[in-house]
């Protein structure tokens, strides 16, 4: 089990667990978190599952695939901390993960 925390734009913290294999997309849809809208059910083709990831994780979650680059180029506001909820698995090594919503989805 790992702890995210996601913050939405406004600035409201939703703080949920999520079994280890999940993604974070899946953690967020399970626990209605506001923002990620996941239009394609976490298959890499849309860019509706946007985050900011916040640093320390930002190195262990690694950087996006060439598919999911391809995918953050429809995101709104892409940073170099942008990636896909759907692409980043729960697991032991990212508990606590902090990750913010950016205003709107691509």
């Amino acid at each position: 089990m790992a702890k995210i925390t996601y913050i939405a734009a406004d600035g409201t913290t939703f703080v949920v667990e999520a079994e280890n294999g999940m993604t974070v997309m899946e953690a967020a849809i399970h626990n209605q978190v506001p923002g990620i809208e996941a239009e394609c059910g976490g298959a890499c083709a849309c860019a509706t599952c946007h985050v900011y990831v916040e640093e320390p994780f930002r190195e262990i979650v690694g950087d996006p695939s060439p598919m999911e680059e391809d995918m953050l180029d429809f995101g709104f506001d892409v940073r170099p901390n942008s990636r896909l909820s759907c692409q980043i698995r729960v697991s032991d090594e990212i508990d606590g993960i902090v990750v913010r919503v950016p205003e709107r989805q691509g």
